[in-house]
């Protein structure tokens, strides 16, 4: 068997590629409904005797999908993947980014590294999984809304938990080059609400000044990042090897002649295991609380700071010799391990009892950005993850014929 580790790109099935055109012409950014998407996949399924699940948000527009290919009386290996993508806004692409195009090797399109290409393998494998007898099921759960906080997949897992049979271990197909990611950090984001006192702006004193209450947390939150900066706790396994703190949205004020009333900024932690989010946001809360709004109040009792929880996720901090580990090395054919700061929704798995890793084609480098790509090779060897993958689930007597 050659290796495909070191081959030239190689060329790719019809079908994977086929799929992969499929999926990247549905514009599922976050903000839009995934339901077209979903209703192909399932309609996709339907055709190969497969039923699958939807199980949908609140207001109906959007789904996650389950199915299962295989027996349905026992746990096997779920293949997840969120069907959502980052938008296109005021990025220059110099390719349509709703349709493939190939160069050099790479297919060029919005989602063909973050993440559809591992969620288009895997559907195009269906067939094959389902051409013989599998001892074990392979579990297919697509989620929405990962881009913008894992907001889909819980509501997947609250299903899952009341099913008499559920996955027994998962593989999340984020880009990670088909190497094997056993851990990556938590993520708390939240958004802080200053309300302040307007008066005119001669009169500054008089009022309760929102951006300037908003700019002395930022200040904190900086401070913070730079003492987990110096003092850690650090892990070197990591890209960023400490907890990062990090502000990235802050609005606020009307004009320049009136004391601003108002301001909100947003803020986040990346987390490593050694760090608690709750205990990093209790350091930021006491601050405004205590240093901050005494003096806005005692202007206007009504001033002060109010907190939203935006998005969060755990973290994934897997042994090495936990049973998803080996398994995906032996599909990956690699036997290094790695960790990865952006987070993932292995970590929700993990910690609802599925124990998960990370693994799918293609390099973060190229997720987010203009003229996204994947490259063949990549797409070659997740083909290759998969047929070892369903040479594993058969019985061994069957996959030796």
């Amino acid at each position: 068997m050659p290796d495909l580790l070191n081959a030239e790109s190689p060329a790719i099935r019809p079908e994977s590629r086929a799929m992969i055109e499929r999926l990247i012409a549905f514009d599922t950014t976050s903000r839009n409904s995934n339901l077209d998407l979903i209703h192909f996949i399932r309609d996709y399924l339907a055709d190969l005797g497969v039923s699958a699940t939807l199980v949908h948000d609140a207001d109906g527009r959007k789904a996650n999908l389950y199915a299962t290919l295989g027996p349905k009386d026992r746990g096997g290996i779920a293949l997840s993947g969120h069907t959502d993508v980052v938008p296109i806004d005021d990025q220059d692409w110099q390719r349509d980014p709703w349709k493939i195009s190939e160069a050099d090797g790479r297919l060029y399109g919005r989602g063909t590294c973050d993440m559809k290409s591992f969620v288009a393998v895997a559907l195009a494998h269906a067939p094959r999984f389902l051409s013989g007898e599998l001892e074990t099921p392979v579990h297919l759960c697509f989620s929405y809304d990962e881009e913008v906080g894992c907001r889909g997949v819980p509501d997947l897992l609250a299903y899952l938990a009341e099913q008499p049979v559920r996955p027994r271990l998962c593989i999340v197909g984020e880009p990670t080059d088909m190497k094997v990611i056993t851990a990556h950090k938590g993520k708390l984001s939240m958004c802080c609400h200053v309300r302040g006192k307007e008066a005119h702006s001669s009169l500054a004193p008089h009022g309760v000044n929102a951006i300037q209450a908003a700019a002395r947390v930022i200040g904190k939150l900086t401070d913070m990042a730079a003492d987990k900066a110096a003092n850690g706790p650090f892990d070197d396994d990591y890209d960023v090897p400490f907890t990062t703190v990090h502000t990235g949205v802050i609005e606020g004020g009307t004009q320049l002649n009136i004391v601003p009333g108002h301001c909100r900024f947003e803020f986040e932690f990346r987390y490593l295991p050694e760090d608690s989010p709750s205990a990093l946001l209790a350091q930021v809360k006491d601050f405004a609380e205590k240093e901050i709004a005494p003096a806005m109040q005692a202007i206007d009792p009504k001033s002060g700071f109010s907190w939203e929880e935006l998005a969060g996720f755990p973290g994934l901090n897997l042994p090495p010799d936990a049973e998803v580990v080996d398994l995906a090395k032996s599909l990956s054919g690699g036997n290094a391990t790695g960790k990865v700061a952006f987070g993932t929704e292995a970590g929700l798995f993990d910690s609802s009892g599925i124990p998960a890793v990370v693994c799918g084609p293609g390099s973060i480098d190229q997720a987010h950005k203009p003229d996204e790509f994947v490259t063949l090779e990549q797409i070659a060897l997740c083909e290759r993850f998969m047929d070892r993958l369903e040479q594993r689930l058969r019985p061994q007597e069957t996959a030796r014929a």
